[in-house]
């Protein structure tokens, strides 16, 4: 009894196999909006490294201010503080923030001074392109930059 079980149970199976095969489509079948496999390797491919160049200019801090080179996902590069810096992106990524996001048109910021320190981010960031400016010329502004430290040096007034 327990080989006719068996057997039958591998029949029916097989007929299952056949019956599916007969509705899967063929590679010429598979339309623009059908679903298509991915190629395993694609599931597991990891994304590139960030890599951002990162100058700062008229800081007011001995050997802060340059232009440096900050590869993270391993870190590394020119850039003096590389582990810090890629861990402060990989907080600011996981609180879904684009650090890299200007200051929203109409917002209202304090006006003050945090002196005349600027800075220009280009690049590569989670597979996007990067092109940022930060400056210290107003409330808004030095709360961004203060928000990328030490992507960006501690820049004093």
């Amino acid at each position: 009894m327990s080989r006719r079980f068996s057997l039958t149970a591998t029949g029916v199976f097989a007929g299952s196999l056949a019956a599916l095969g007969a509705f899967a489509p063929t590679a010429a079948a598979v339309g623009p909006f059908d679903l298509a496999p991915l190629p395993l390797h694609s599931l597991f491919q990891e994304q590139e490294p960030d890599r951002l160049t990162v100058t700062v200019v008229d800081t007011n801090i001995t050997r802060a201010d340059g232009t440096y080179e900050l590869r993270c996902g391993p870190s590394g590069g020119t850039h003096p503080e590389a582990a810090s810096a890629c861990a402060r992106l990989d907080e600011l990524a996981a609180e879904d923030k684009n650090p890299f996001a200007p200051v929203p048109d109409g917002q209202m910021c304090t006006m003050q001074m945090g002196g005349p320190a600027t800075a220009r981010v280009t690049g590569t960031w989670h597979g996007r392109s990067v092109d940022a400016t930060f400056s210290r010329k107003n409330g808004c502004e030095i709360s961004r930059w203060q928000n990328l430290v030490p992507v960006l040096p501690a820049a004093r007034g």
